[in-house]
């Protein structure tokens, strides 16, 4: 009944998996969000806590990002499962890519 009111229609497997993987989803967002604001906390405390900002926009694009394009691009856009996986595996790597440059190559704070 739950899957009727929320219209979600699977054609491969139970309701019951499908509302699971969208409530997983939804806490992983969740908690993301909730580290990025922690990571922005402390970056507006002071000055010389860049490092801080960009580890939060990199663990945005790692995991907040590419779980609501899983979730936008297939319901909101005619983009394929091929450019779909592009998109959301550039936006990880992205992510990546600003998490090691802050560690290894960012400005120190």
């Amino acid at each position: 009944m739950l899957a009727t009111l929320l219209q979600i229609r699977t054609g491969w497997t139970d309701q019951g998996i499908a509302l699971a993987v969208i409530a997983l989803s939804l806490v992983t967002v969740a908690l993301s969000a909730a580290i990025a604001i922690v990571l922005i906390r402390g970056y507006c405390r002071g000055p010389g806590r860049t490092g801080m900002l960009t580890l939060a926009v990199g663990l945005l694009l790692l995991t907040t990002v590419p779980e609501i394009l899983r979730i936008a691009l297939p319901t909101a856009t005619a983009v394929g499962a091929v450019g779909r996986s592009f998109l959301v595996s550039a936006c990880e790597l992205f992510g990546l890519g600003t998490i090691l440059w802050t560690v290894y190559g960012g400005e120190s704070s």
